[in-house]
This record gives structure tokens, sequence and C-alpha cells, in this order.
């Protein structure tokens, strides 16, 4: 018998809903949802182990995965199975993750896993927008313990009017692309793309997704009170002991607040603080340190965070002696690299980021095949950070999340910049090579300047920052370009690229409750001002993009040939193409776009590109009938000569012998030789033979004398008397022959 389910819609209000419904799956999993909008389904499960972990951290683990059978498909690869995750659904992953990691209480140390899973496939949906409500519904279904619940949305915005969760086609038309994720009270995840707009325009687009959120969140909760909401399991909370935090406190907190007052670098100010806490740790005797070291440890974390909050908000100062609003030192080159296509380096403070740029042809795009979607990026940017960059060692396990995820957020923020008739495909990959905060910025930064170097014609330079927030709810402080301690003890950060004229990017990620839009604003145009700094800087380097590329770099020649020539160009086996690329020492590429060809000529060589140009534009040279072309004699036949158009090489046809001279030629080797060099006249194609005519002797005078041949009969015969009448003109018809 089906089991009884509960099922709650939501209705976006443009004939459009999404549906929540419980009770029919997954029923051993702690909490289950299946979310519909359309034809798409997504299955989200959670559970959550009833044995605490020993580790010192929270174990939450999501996963999201989109089934190739969702979109009627079958996976690639020899085993035919999905396997590791896409950079698109990490990227989908991380959303979720950074939304709701916060919402469980800082001591629930119990493993625990969000699983969602795409089972079918809409054209019209684009499921990384459900994913969050997906989670928090199913976890509101469970006994996990959780602040309250969450969703995200998608919104985009075309024609000026703002809409929610568009499809891929309308996303095509939307000057904003973004991901909101909220409780019913507060932001808390902003992550997205747009089409440099206003920081106003970006805060009244949060509005508007923060509004359809609240109606997510309100479906989530009539569900779990219909299927009968569990009451929250009991767990093994962190212990705490108040003498020992105020014995903590007490010993650190001036210290602490010195150190930070005193504008240290990183590491002075690192192994400063590691004093302090090596202090603290004196105080206590073996046998409390056996039993409350980690306690021990967290007050002193927690002293170390109230302290420098303190100093910012009392005083305005930060950790490296900075104001508020105050910018790094920066420093930037361009053309570092000698033998890539181009290369800047970026450093600001102690990050550093050095971006290199590779052109290649369509060929090198990179190829997206996931069950929800199917394409190339011919732009794209990869981001590395390797151990060394803060001073650590460990070893290196693949891409990790957090690299794609940094890596798309700047290729997001760049991407709007590459000329739509750019010819290239472009690879940037930004290597961090010190990391003090804010090394996806740097990226931007860096890739900015690296494709300027490499002659690439942006529309406009981007720059990036970082920017921070710490507030105790009566006092604001906006940090500008943050530090990476810093990062983690504001209530705020986010990161904003953008021109001169507007925002292309943005992530968010807001800890404080409640923030005041007019707050949001007020960091969003802080963080304007320092973006505009640093994009004067990358400009008193390399103002405009270089008008050419490198002499080492290739360069590329994009042609337009009738479908018709496509075969011609690439000849029987490749033959043609393949000789081409030999000979002239170019890459070429043939893609059949709208019934053309479009062919990629892909070279160092200004003269090989020339070669090919020269070569296709004689596979599609068409003499004209009753026009004068001069020939070269390529190959001697007792017929005749084969010759080949000057203005078009590798276009032969045949001069036969009749048309070589007025006079009856009995040998070819009389007229003409191998090599001879002379004009011919077109006639086109010749009705009898169906194939081209040409003629030299129609362009020479007729001989003193000449008498033509008698024209040949309907039946192909001559009609001159010595051969064909012979006498016999008093023959009698064939159909009285026998009288």
């Amino acid at each position: 018998m089906i089991p009884k389910t509960f099922k709650e819609v939501i209705d976006l209000g443009d004939g459009r809903s999404i549906s929540l419904e419980t009770g029919k799956l997954a029923k051993q999993a702690h909490g289950s949802v299946e979310v519909r909008m359309g034809n798409a389904v997504m299955l989200c499960t959670v559970v959550s182990s009833y044995k605490p972990s020993t580790l010192d951290f929270f174990p939450l683990t999501v996963d999201y995965r989109e089934k190739f059978a969702a979109a009627g498909r079958y996976p690639g690869g020899f085993f035919k199975r999905e396997a590791r995750p896409t950079d698109g659904e990490v990227l989908t992953m991380r959303i979720v993750d950074r939304v709701l990691r916060p919402l469980f209480p800082s001591d629930y140390k119990t493993e625990t896993q969000v699983m969602i899973q795409l089972m079918s496939h809409d054209e019209e949906v684009m499921p990384d927008a459900l994913a969050g409500l997906a989670a928090s519904a199913a976890i509101q279904l469970s006994d996990v313990p959780f602040e309250c619940a969450i969703s995200e949305a998608r919104v985009g915005r075309i024609n000026g009017e703002f809409i929610i969760n568009p499809s891929r086609s309308q996303l095509l038309e939307s000057d904003i692309d973004m991901i909101i994720g909220a409780s019913a009270d507060s932001v808390m995840m902003v992550e997205g793309e747009m089409d440099e707009i206003s920081e106003e325009e970006m805060a009244d687009a949060i509005k508007f997704a923060h509004e359809a959120i609240k109606i997510q969140i309100e479906a989530q909760l009539r569900l779990a009170e219909a299927f009968g909401k569990k009451p929250v399991r009991e767990y093994a909370e962190s212990k705490s002991d108040e003498t020992i935090e105020a014995k903590v406190k007490e010993t650190a907190y001036q210290k602490i607040y010195d150190i930070a007052k005193g504008g240290h670098s990183k590491r002075d100010r690192g192994e400063a603080f590691s004093a302090v806490k090596e202090e603290v740790m004196a105080l206590f005797s073996e046998e409390e340190l056996a039993e409350n070291k980690d306690l021990i440890k967290t007050y002193y974390n927690k002293t170390e965070k109230e302290a420098v909050r303190e100093l910012t908000l009392a005083e305005g100062l930060r950790l490296d002696g900075r104001k508020t609003d105050e910018i790094r030192p920066i420093w930037c080159e361009i053309d570092y690299l000698p033998s890539v296509h181009g290369s800047a380096i970026f450093t600001r403070g102690e990050t550093q980021a050095l971006a290199t740029v590779t052109l290649g042809t369509s060929r090198e795009a990179n190829m997206i095949d996931q069950p929800t979607y199917q394409g190339e990026e011919t732009f794209y940017l990869h981001y590395n950070f390797p151990p060394f960059c803060t001073g650590e060692a460990y070893p290196l396990r693949g891409t990790s999340r957090r690299e794609i995820g940094h890596g798309n957020l700047a290729q997001r923020a760049l991407k709007g910049m590459v000329p739509s008739d750019c010819p290239y495909t472009i690879r940037i990959v930004s290597e961090v090579l010190e990391s003090n905060g804010s090394s996806s910025m740097a990226t931007v930064c860096a890739g900015t300047m690296a494709m300027m170097d490499a002659g690439i014609k942006m529309k406009k330079p981007v720059s990036g920052i970082a920017m921070g927030l710490i507030s105790d709810g009566e006092r604001h402080a906006v940090l500008s370009d943050i530090l990476g301690d810093e990062d983690h003890l504001g209530d705020m950060d986010f990161k904003v690229t953008g021109t001169e004229d507007g925002i292309t990017a943005c992530q968010m990620d807001i800890k404080v409750k409640g923030l005041p839009y007019e707050i949001l604003v007020k960091a969003l145009k802080q963080a304007r001002a320092g973006r505009l700094h640093i994009l004067e800087k990358l400009t008193e380097t390399i103002s405009a993009p270089n008008e050419d590329v490198k002499a080492h770099a290739p360069k590329i020649v994009t042609k337009i040939i009738p479908q018709e020539f496509i075969g011609a160009l690439i000849g029987p086996g490749g033959k043609v193409i393949q000789e081409m690329q030999k000979t002239s020492g170019t890459t070429i590429v043939i893609n059949e776009v709208d019934e053309k060809g479009v062919v990629e000529i892909l070279g160092t060589s200004q003269e090989g590109i020339d070669s090919v140009l020269a070569r296709i534009e004689s596979l599609m040279f068409k003499p004209a009938v009753g026009e004068t072309y001069e020939v070269k004699v390529i190959k001697m036949l007792d017929f005749g000569a084969v010759v080949e158009f000057l203005v078009a090489p590798g276009n032969e046809v045949l001069l036969h012998v009749s048309e070589l001279a007025w006079e009856r030629t009995e040998n070819v080797s009389d007229v003409v030789n191998m090599g001879d060099v002379f004009e011919v006249k077109y006639f086109g194609i010749d009705p009898k033979t169906r194939k081209q005519k040409v003629s030299r002797k129609a362009l020479l005078p007729k001989p003193e004398g000449f008498v033509a041949r008698p024209p040949r009969d309907d039946r192909g015969r001559d009609n001159r008397g010595s051969r064909d009448n012979r006498g016999r003109d008093d023959r009698k018809p064939r159909e009285n022959r026998n009288d």
C-alpha cells in the first residue's frame, strides 16, 4: 500500500509553482523531502549520527548530484556511471553549505550529511536554485538541532522587472543572475554576476528575493507541522566553566588588545599571539590541562576575537594598523613571464597573485557535460591555492571545493568584459603565491592586467575588493580590504568586483541577524570607493590593452566560407587541411554554424596565416565567363595540357589540344611546355563535354587565309565533304533505301 504523503505548494505568482512532499521516499533517512517544479524532481535527505564525533569541528557534508538518467542521457566515460562531482555540482554544494553551516549549534559535533539528488530534469528549471529549499525542508522534517528554516532563490531582471527562479533561456536576457540565501528575518548569503549594476539596484534585487524566500519558509513550516514536528534530539553539549573563562580573559584580553593595536605583520602578530596563548596555558597545572585543554583554547580564541573586534569598534583601528576604509599598499607588474601569451602580478599587502593567459582556438574551449546543461566555455579561469602561500605544508589532494568556488567568482567577474567578437578561447590561470585575505579579488585584478597584456580588447578593466563588517548591534564598522584574520572574526564578509561603471560579480556571507539594508548599501558604497582606488592602481600599470598579441603568441583569423566548400577544404581523409597545417605551421579548425563554415586559423607566423587564407580563396575561386586569366602549365597530356590559374593556385583546368592554336596541332609540346605561363579565356561549362572550357587560341589573331572547319552536325559529325559527304549527296532517304 502506498504510504500517506504530505504536500505543500508554493505559488510563484506567474503560473509556476514549487511543491514539497514527504512520506513516500527515503523513510529511513532522518528527514527526506521531494521538491518538484515543472518536470524537475529533487530528492533531499538528511542523516545525522547519534554518536558524537571526536573531531573538534562540526563534520557537515553537503552533497549535490545530478543524475544523467534525470535528463534521459548516458554518462560519458568507459564505465557509464556518475563519478566525481562536476564543477557545477560543487558550486551548488557550496552555496547550500554556506547558509546551512552557521545555523547548527556551535557545540554540535556530530557527523551530519545532507544529500540532494536531481532525479528528473526540466529544461525550463535551473535546479541549483531549489537545492537550499530542499535541504532546509528535509532538516525541518528531522530531529536534528537547527536554528531556523532557510531557503534560497535565484533572482533575475528582464527589461527592468525582477523575476524569481528564471529559466536558463530567460537568464540570457537578464542583466542580473544572483542566488540569495536567507532566513525569515535575515539575508545570509548572496552570490552572483551582474551587468555593471549600481549598489542600490543590487540591494533591491536582494530585497525582492528575500520576500519570495519568506513564502518558501512558511511552506516548509506548514509541511513539518502537518507531518508531525519531531522533538529536537538531545546531544552532549560542550562543557563550560565560568572560572576558567574569567581567568583566561583576565590574563589575555589586554595583551591581545595591545598586540592588535601594534600594526604588526601577519607573521609577527601570529608569533605574539602564540606567546600570549602559551602564557595562558602555563596558568594551569598538568592535571587541569589534561581535563580542560580544549576548553581553555576555546576561551582563548573567544577572548582574542572580542579584543580585536573591540579595537576596531572603539578606535577604528585594525590588526595591521590601518583605518577601516584604508587599502593596503599595492604594486603591479605585467609581462613578467617571457614565454606565456600574457602575464601579470598583483600584490596587495601580503596577498599576491600571478595570472597567466593562454590563447587558443575553439578546439580548446572548456566542454561542459552535465545532465542539466551541455555546452562550452570559450573563456574560463582556474584558481590554484598551494599550501606555501600561507606558509604551510600539507599534501595536495586535487582541486579543492574552495579553489573551484574562488575561481568561478573571478571568472564571473571578468567574463562580461570579454568582447563578443573575440576570436580566441581564453584560459586564465591564477597562482596564489601569498595569501593574507582576498586572494580571489587579487585574481580578478591580476586576470584583468594579464588579459590586457595579452592584447585582449577588454571592454573595460575590472577590479575587486573584499570587505568586512563588525557590529555589536549599536556600533558598526565596515572594513575595506580585509585580512585573513578579519575574515573569520567579522559579522559579514563580502567580495565585490566591477568596472568604474558598476558591479559585475559579488559573493557575500552575512553572519549578523537582521542586518539593515542601509548598512548593506553603505558597505557596498564603501566597497565601490575601494574598488575604484584599486582600479586606478591597475590602470597606472597598464592603461589599455596592448594593440597586438605578443610575437610568440598565436594570431587568430576567422574566415567564413560557404557550406559547399567545407568538404574541399578538408579534402579526402583530411588530406588538404593536414597538408595546409603542415606547410603553413598553423592550426586550422572548421566549425559548421548556421549552414556556413567558420574557419579559425591560428599561428604565430603571419606569413603562414596568409598562405592559408590564400589557399582558401583559391579553393573558393570561380572564374567568370568571358574573362581572361593567366595560367601555368603543370601537366602535359596527349590531348592537351593541364593548366593552373595563377590567381588561384590549386585550381586546375584542361586546355584541350584543339584550343591551343588556330593551326592544327599534332603534338601539344609543339605549342606549350611544362612551366609555360600564358593567358587563356574562360568559356564556362562546355554543354557537350560538361567540363570547364578554356582557350588559348581565342586570344590569338587568326592566321592570314585561315579557313575554319565546318561545324559538326546534330549527330556530332563534321559536314566536311572529304570525310562525311564523300560525293554521296544524292543518297536516298534512309526509309526508301529498299526501293
